[in-house]
């Protein structure tokens, strides 16, 4: 979903083998599919292939967004863009999360990636974060620590 809940498509590489949303269950176990059907990623995702891993570990694989960014349904900072049943899991709050438009970048990317999720509801929080406190200084450090975690294989 994009700016004001527009429907836009995200160009990206292809990371994972081809049928990996159609049939998670062929390559996972039961407990790693029950976490992606909750937070829609896993850390050690078996989908992933062997250039999908490096095309991730180098962040490679969000090159194809700056088409996106040409074309206007993103911008290269903001929240990260969601699902439609994603922002609903933004409440009351859907609206404002949707008043922004995503980035391919953002604040939580940067702060707690891998440790905020949609079930604890440290994900809305990060992601509402920024949306709350845009500002040029405020890009700025997301900008730093992007090149940061990207030096890092992060």
């Amino acid at each position: 979903m994009g700016l004001h809940g527009k429907k836009i498509h995200i160009f990206k590489f292809r990371t994972m083998v081809a049928d990996a949303h159609e049939h998670p269950e062929r390559y996972m176990t039961p407990e790693q599919l029950d976490m992606w059907k909750r937070e829609q990623k896993l850390d050690d995702d078996p989908r992933i292939t062997h250039i999908g891993k490096y095309l991730r570990r180098s962040s490679l694989d969000e090159i194809p967004q700056f088409l996106n960014v040409l074309k206007g349904d993103l911008s290269v900072i903001g929240p990260r863009p969601v699902t439609e049943a994603e922002t609903y899991e933004f409440g009351d709050a859907r609206e404002e999360f949707l008043s922004c438009k995503p980035g391919i970048t953002g604040w939580w990317q940067v702060t707690e990636h891998n440790n905020a999720t949609w079930e604890n509801g440290d994900r809305q929080l990060l992601e509402l974060y920024y949306v709350r406190h845009a500002s040029l200084s405020l890009d700025a450090q997301v900008f730093i620590r992007t090149f940061r975690a990207m030096g890092k294989g992060r």
